[in-house]
């Protein structure tokens, strides 16, 4: 890839596994003539590099390889060919049947092409990722064949603009269920006729069988298309054969009355989850409908996605902010609730920045939009969110397996108990067995658990949203249950961030103002908030042209060069690294030393508050069952440990450099239990490498950090330690309601098939045992969503 006349160029250092090594050959590579820029990934194992001109990329490839080779000769150098994926959404409308939905993925999956796929039963989203756009066109067009083939009236909407498609779905789906509702009132009047008076043989079966038909024809239809099409074990065939069978017996009202019992509790079922997911979006409705955008004088009500950034628009009391951006005119206070699950309203005036999703209170605001609407905080939330169930948790793709091998063990269970006790057991007559295979048949339906635990699953995440917590995925908010260790960075998730100067130790002839100067420029370019807290303290503008050189030190510090003098600002290990003599200053706050053309010039101590609720965190997290609670930082030893001290954790890691942590990390990793789990907590800015590392990263204040919502598996909308408990405590919740329905399910099949097998339950008990308990696990998988008054 080419950058102006600059080649740049990635490798991958396979088997590269000493992270001191690879801070060697960073160093080694910099000092390559013809090398602009040099950056070692040790968590990912690449190299970045940036070189002068085209001319020189050989020579420069040829000497990274042998500076590789002599510091890690078993290490494997191949350049990364990056290929960007195609992606698409689609909104799968009418799709009503978590078991089709379980078979559509699985076989799109298997198409040539396809990097990823996930369809999720509860959103009805289609998620397809391919290499390329030209394959993904054809793979659209093959999962749109496999879609249609099991389950005909679905249909495909595009997310990217859903409108048209999806309201054309939902008219045409309240439409079906009026047809539905109509069609079953109609078979359940021709049922009772018979049951209630005395007709012929063949009056009652006519009567019956019209009843049948009409109720349970469209289930014969689809067994028997499903059949034709190699795909013999669902729901509709179990229920044709034991309906089929049960008219063959004679027993022609419990055939009737499974169908159309089975057929309403699929109604209400149906009902019951489009009401969960409504339940859901409704909990995660944060996008703004409009923005009031300012044009002159006139004001025009657009949508969000209409606004350019710069642009100015006008938030009145009550709507919600609709882009994220910076206060210009007004005051108000602002409801944050729904991206941060706080429920003190924050207060904003000119120069405050604002966020989508935030609700006006009272004032009106003038805001100047900063990101376009598909970069705001609103939009990454809810990608994230809807996301969150194409990751699917380790009991939902294992239920997922199970239900296929389930059902086809049940039908030949049934099958063997038809056949082999009339043969066996003097006296047993094939009616009599073959009724209570019927009944086996009935039961066997996995329905109750691939409904109701995706259900769960993505409550919970909806549940954990609106409290400011957003999860990735299923597959953590399962793993946040077997916490043994949490890892904490200090500054800026256990203490506030907000350094302020204390103190000033200038050395020799130099005054506190002098030292303060020589400091200011020394931070002049730095982001971090030791920097910005010299800046502060400074409190006159900064003349940037008066500094000649600049050089960031990671882990050290910098190097400037101003009106001729070289100055160092940084921590002992730059005073060390350069050979200056200097005075180690005791101190519980962070020490800056500063040096002025290789000679010691003093030292600024700056101090960090631990956050109000770190304790209580700390504190909470044991009484969760958390084992191990530890911190790493790149400040020193001795600050470390007084944080440490006042918390109560176990073990602090003091002075490390990024690749440090990691190898601390890596540490504390080998120490937990093999099912344990270890959780980072950063605050994502420049902890990636950790987050990544981590069984589970979790960043801390991502409200408006892009950086934070990118790095972590979990990420705090709020700056509250104290929200990962809440985390954990979700998590716990929604696995236990998820065992609830398995154990549920399961317990009732078992004692009704046991039943069935003794002659002692009849269809009627098995059909309870079938759409009763699917229904009851339904209305007990919403309960998840009580998670958010946690």
């Amino acid at each position: 890839m080419k950058v102006g006349g600059r080649v740049k160029k990635e490798l991958i250092l396979e088997g590269l596994d000493c992270a001191n090594c690879a801070s060697k050959i960073e160093s080694k590579i910099k000092e390559i003539n013809g090398v602009c820029s040099v950056h070692m990934n040790f968590v990912t194992k690449t190299l970045s590099i940036e070189i002068e001109s085209d001319e020189k990329l050989d020579k420069v490839l040829a000497q990274v390889k042998d500076i590789i080779n002599k510091y890690e000769p078993e290490v494997i150098v191949n350049e990364r060919i990056i290929t960007k994926t195609e992606k698409k959404v689609l909104l799968l409308m009418g799709l009503g049947c978590a078991n089709c939905a379980a078979k559509m993925e699985k076989e799109i999956k298997n198409l040539a092409g396809v990097k990823f796929a996930s369809v999720d039963f509860v959103s009805k989203r289609l998620v397809i990722e391919a290499n390329s756009k030209q394959e993904l066109s054809r793979i659209l067009d093959e999962a749109a064949k496999i879609i249609n083939r099991i389950e005909p009236h679905v249909h495909m909407v595009d997310e990217s603009k859903p409108k048209t498609g999806a309201g054309k779905a939902e008219k045409q789906s309240s439409k079906n269920n009026k047809k539905e509702m109509v069609r079953l009132a109609l078979g359940g009047t021709l049922f009772v006729i018979p049951l209630i008076l005395d007709f012929s043989f063949w009056t009652e079966f006519t009567l019956y069988f019209a009843s049948y038909l009409l109720v349970g024809g469209e289930v014969l239809l689809k067994a028997g298309r499903n059949i034709l099409r190699g795909q013999i074990f669902d729901e509709n065939f179990l229920m044709g054969i034991a309906t089929i069978g049960a008219f063959a017996i004679q027993e022609f009202p419990e055939g009737v009355a499974v169908m159309l019992f089975y057929q309403i509790g699929e109604f209400f079922q149906d009902m019951a989850v489009n009401r969960s997911r409504k339940s859901i979006a409704a909990l995660m409705d944060i996008r703004p409908d409009f923005a009031n955008l300012k044009i002159g004088d006139e004001i025009r009500r657009v949508s969000p996605e209409e606004v350019n950034i710069g642009a100015m628009i006008l938030v009145k009391p009550g709507e919600k902010i609709p882009l994220d951006g910076r206060v210009m005119e007004g005051k108000s206070m602002v409801d944050t609730s729904a991206l941060t699950g706080e429920s003190i309203p924050r207060e904003v005036e000119a120069g405050s920045d604002v966020f989508s999703g935030f609700i006006n209170k009272n004032g009106l605001l003038t805001v100047e939009v900063t990101k376009d609407f598909g970069e705001s905080t609103v939009s990454k939330i809810l990608e994230l969110v809807q996301n969150a169930s194409s990751k699917k948790a380790p009991t939902e793709s294992f239920i997922t397996k199970f239900a296929r091998y389930y059902t086809p063990v049940v039908v030949f269970a049934s099958l063997a108990l038809a056949i082999i006790p009339p043969l066996v057991i003097k006296g047993a007559t094939f009616s009599q067995w073959i009724y209570r295979a019927l009944v086996f048949l009935v039961i066997s339906c996995p329905c109750a658990l691939v409904v109701s635990i995706p259900l769960g699953f993505f409550g919970g995440i909806g549940g954990a949203s609106k409290n400011g917590i957003l999860v990735k995925g299923g597959n953590y908010l399962e793993a946040l249950n077997n916490v043994h260790t949490v890892v904490f960075d200090k500054t800026g998730t256990l203490t506030k961030g907000v350094f302020k100067v204390t103190e000033i130790h200038p050395k020799g002839n130099i005054t506190e103002e002098a030292l303060l100067e020589y400091a200011v420029y020394g931070e002049s370019y730095s982001n971090h908030p030791i920097a910005a807290s010299i800046l502060r303290a400074y409190g006159k503008e900064v003349n940037k042209e008066a500094i000649e050189s600049y050089d960031e030190i990671s882990g050290y510090g910098v190097k400037v060069k101003v009106r001729g003098k070289e100055i160092l600002a940084g921590n002992m290990k730059l005073m060390d690294k350069e050979e200056i003599s200097y005075e180690p200053v005791e101190t519980t706050g962070t020490a800056v030393y500063v040096a002025i053309d290789g000679v010691y010039g003093g030292a600024i101590i700056i101090s960090d508050e631990i956050k109000e609720d770190a304790q209580k965190a700390i504190q909470d997290l044991r009484t969760v069952g958390v084992k191990k609670i530890a911190m790493l930082t790149g400040d020193s030893q001795s600050v470390g440990r007084k944080v440490a001290e006042q918390l109560g954790l176990d073990e602090v890691y003091g002075e490390l450099l990024p690749d440090q942590k990691v190898e601390k990390l890596e540490l504390l990793d080998r120490q937990k239990s093999s099912k344990g789990k270890l959780i980072f907590v950063g605050d994502g800015m420049n902890d990636a490498p950790v987050l990544a590392r981590a069984d589970i990263g979790v960043a801390m204040g991502g409200l408006g950090a892009d950086a934070a919502i990118e790095a972590a598996d979990v990420v705090l909308m709020t700056d509250e330690p104290s929200k990962l408990v809440s985390a954990i405590k979700i998590a716990r919740r929604t696995k236990r309601i998820v065992w609830q329905n398995i154990i549920f399910s399961f317990g009732v099949k078992i004692f009704v098939l046991l039943l069935g097998a003794g002659g002692i339950a009849t269809m009627w008990e098995a059909v309870f045992a079938d759409v009763g308990v699917a229904l009851i696990a339904v209305f007990n998988a919403m309960r998840v969503l009580k998670a958010e008054h946690l």
